[in-house]
């Protein structure tokens, strides 16, 4: 493509864009970090394929829709990329599938090419393995950080490493919005649980959680408690759930109060009614806070790393079900909040401006240098070569034999076939995470 065109594109006609997500998280993510780097996109979404790929349930709870939607593996998504030419391209991936496609990509395109544009980045508060998820990531024209903080963390490891750090780029996520907090009273009229799939762990632990969220509710018969779930058994979101509070309210003792109730739904329309945001260390936190909500991040189970709360140290936000029983209210520290890319619903600046900036630059080129991974069969031959197999992909990046299959001469009736019986594995398998290996872990602690 020439440079004219790609400044044409770009400048004066909507930008084809493509996001490739494993998960309803990343979906919302990744569409919508499209459609802010982006004018208008023409939207293509693609699913990977795998144990957390969103149902359709999920999909229309996230609300983000795109001009065309399917279902793909990475080989099957890199032989996409080929054919239809896109001008940016969003990956919305654990870590180990971005540096699977970006290798996918360096063997499509080896020498410098008018390929699309790579853009990568967190779908929340980055808590853990850091180091891991960045470097997996490096190769992107785009690591997007959500924050000051996270762009600092950022660059200091590339540049701990000895690579290029020049692809991160300060943002902050995608979907910090929504109207103001108006308070209506000086008390609280609806409190919001927003739970985890994976944090905390132990069915001990959320059991507590929710009967806490219970006793709250009873404590305060003026307040309506709302258990915000995540997902309906059955269902994976970008972590593994084990023990679903679903379950878990069956077992609550007395039962949930009247006021107290579990609830799905878009999480921004939910906040629209919230007078108190309460979670362990959802990203939800800082969805509330940037709308002024008052917020409490639970020290309950500990300030710890493996929680993910120790990341709202110095927020204001850590408190107690104790506390909050007592009637605190907890307000974010304007300080903390800056650094972390929560800058207010009211007259908020455009975060999103240096990567649009960045995005044009890279779109006015003739053609972009070939993608350069830190990892290489080089620098990680012990690592690399197992992360991009899991992807059917060789060391060399191209797909294994067979990896792609041409479903052009394949029948209506062999077609669905392989998606009923690909849907049947699917529930088998998660129907074996929620309910065959718990029971099978507390056998083996007898």
């Amino acid at each position: 493509m020439p440079a004219s065109h790609r400044a044409a594109t770009h400048t004066r006609t909507a930008l084809r864009v493509a996001v490739l997500a494993d998960s309803d998280t990343r979906w919302k993510w990744g569409a919508l970090t499209a459609r802010r780097l982006a004018v208008e996109p023409h939207l293509a979404g693609y699913l990977l394929r795998g144990r957390a790929t969103p149902t359709a349930r999920q999909l229309g709870e996230v609300g983000v829709r795109a001009d065309r939607l399917s279902e793909t593996t990475c080989a099957q998504f890199l032989a996409e990329l080929e054919r239809e030419k896109y001008d940016v391209v969003v990956l919305a991936l654990v870590g180990g599938a971005v540096q699977a496609v970006l290798h996918g990509v360096r063997a499509l395109w080896p020498e410098p090419a008018a390929r699309p544009v790579l853009v990568t980045g967190y779908v929340g508060v980055v808590y853990e393995k850091l180091a891991d998820g960045l470097l997996l990531r490096h190769g992107a024209d785009l690591v997007l950080a959500n924050s000051r903080y996270d762009a600092g963390r950022f660059r200091a490891v590339y540049e701990g490493v000895g690579a290029d750090a020049g692809a991160v780029t300060e943002t902050a996520l995608p979907f910090l919005d929504g109207a103001a907090y108006e308070r209506a009273g000086s008390s609280a009229r609806t409190v919001v649980f927003a739970v985890q799939p994976s944090v905390p762990e132990s069915r001990a632990d959320r059991a507590y959680l929710l009967e806490r969220a219970a006793r709250h509710a009873r404590l305060h018969p003026e307040r309506e408690v709302l258990i915000k779930l995540r997902s309906r058994p059955g269902e994976h979101t970008t972590h593994l759930e084990e023990q679903p509070y679903q379950r878990l309210a069956d077992r609550v003792p007395g039962g949930l109060p009247a006021n107290c109730r579990l609830v799905y739904g878009n999480m921004g329309q939910v906040l629209d009614g919230t007078d108190l945001l309460v979670t362990v260390s959802s990203t939800a936190a800082l969805e509330s806070l940037h709308r002024g909500i008052p917020t409490a991040v639970l020290t309950d189970l500990g300030i710890r790393e493996v929680l993910g709360n120790h990341h709202f140290l110095g927020s204001g936000c850590l408190a107690s079900w104790d506390q909050l029983d007592a009637g605190l209210l907890p307000q974010g520290d304007p300080d903390w909040l800056a650094g972390q890319g929560v800058r207010g619903a009211s007259g908020a600046p455009d975060s999103f401006a240096a990567a649009r900036a960045r995005l044009g630059e890279l779109l006015d080129l003739a053609v972009l240098p070939a993608v350069s991974p830190y990892y290489t069969r080089v620098t990680a031959p012990g690592y690399l070569p197992g992360i991009l197999a899991r992807h059917h992909l060789a060391p060399d990046g191209t797909p294994l034999p067979g990896a792609v299959r041409e479903s052009g001469g394949e029948s209506r009736l062999r077609r669905w076939l392989r998606s009923h019986l690909r849907d049947a594995a699917r529930g088998a398998y998660r129907h074996g995470v929620q309910r065959v290996a718990p029971v099978i872990r507390r056998m083996g602690e007898l």
